[in-house]
């Protein structure tokens, strides 16, 4: 059985009149007789038309349809972006579209690239971790689609920006661990092209020369991604070294789970001989034993907050000067059983 939409055409052809005539029926045109617009009206309703949006914006030149790109689809930090993106824009005349770039930038250039050839609202996107050319992402700007970049920073270019304190997230973290009287904590840490990672790093270094304490580079493990698989063999490196740190501080919670689960085969206690912070305080972190001492970020926060100044864009008055918004969300230390209290 083949699925049929009902359109404008069949409606005239039904009543014998243009389908210019039905479509102005429908938006209740005054220059209609009032017979001619209840009798369009009353047969959409009886056969259930709805109209076709994509084709109505394409028609006046608009459009009601936002795009969210993001590189992950699967993981807690950015679906709960999304969710709050979607709290706000929900209510609006607006559609969401969600698209995952799979942190390549290859997909995220080719997701642009086909979202500049339709009717787009404006766009919402958290760059890939291999994004480090900004062009295709000008190509948006150059069209004067309004674009709002979230959680990672492209540097050196301008447009309106909602991000998270990673440098003073990772600062704290690492002068607890200092504190607590850890004095060998190395970092694991993701790709360097990446501005969440670099902030991070940052703050884990600053944080080891406040307390005057040396960083050493066999301390600093880089990881191949994000995902838990991705921090076993840093922890390994770490752990079996002949310099063995006596805590971790990692970029995420999935590696710091990771590390945990690792330095728990090796028989290594937790926070006894190693403590272990991680980094988004995603909700399975209390559920382990010891329960994950980790970085807080409002992430459901910022994504209401970067669909508010999109919709704002979108709605500016042609000829009104745009204002950028840099804003930036403060984090917190969550202190559970990972790590030894001050």
């Amino acid at each position: 059985m083949k699925r049929t939409r009902i359109t404008i055409k069949d409606i005239a052809n039904e009543l014998n009149i243009s389908a210019s005539t039905v479509s102005r029926a429908l938006q209740d045109h005054p220059a209609l007789k009032e017979e001619t617009k209840e009798a369009v009206k009353a047969l959409a309703k009886k056969w259930n038309y709805r109209p076709n949006s994509m084709a109505l914006n394409f028609l006046r030149q608009t459009s009601t349809t936002i795009a969210v790109i993001v590189p992950d689809i699967t993981s807690y930090f950015f679906s709960a972006a999304v969710t709050g993106i979607q709290d706000i824009l929900v209510p609006t005349q607006y559609n969401i579209m969600i698209c995952a770039s799979n942190e390549s930038i290859e997909e995220e250039a080719l997701i642009i690239e086909k979202l500049s050839k339709v009717q787009i609202a404006g766009v919402l996107i958290a760059p890939a971790s291999t994004t480090t050319n900004f062009d295709h992402i000008r190509k948006l700007q150059k069209n004067n689609i309004p674009l709002v970049i979230f959680d990672r920073d492209c540097k050196g270019l301008e447009a309106h920006k909602v991000l998270v304190d990673d440098y003073s997230g990772a600062f704290e973290a690492v002068d607890y661990l200092i504190k607590s009287g850890c004095k060998k904590i190395a970092h694991i840490t993701g790709d360097s092209d990446l501005s969440t990672n670099n902030y991070r790093l940052q703050g884990y270094v600053d944080a080891l020369k406040k307390n005057n304490l040396p960083v050493l580079e066999e301390f600093i493990i880089h990881t191949q991604g994000f995902k838990h698989k991705d921090g076993i063999k840093p922890t390994e490196l770490l752990l079996e070294s002949k310099n063995i740190p006596d805590a971790i501080f990692a970029v995420n919670d999935r590696i710091a789970v990771s590390a945990m689960r690792t330095a728990k085969k090796l028989n290594f206690r937790i926070p006894e001989d190693i403590s272990i912070i991680g980094f988004d305080d995603e909700p399975h972190s209390t559920y382990f034993t010891p329960a994950l001492s980790t970085v807080w970020q409002p992430v459901y926060s910022m994504g209401m907050l970067s669909a508010r100044i999109l919709l704002h864009d979108i709605n500016l008055e042609e000829g009104a000067d745009l204002k950028l918004r840099y804003e930036v969300f403060k984090t917190e230390l969550v202190i559970r059983g990972t790590s030894k209290r001050i």
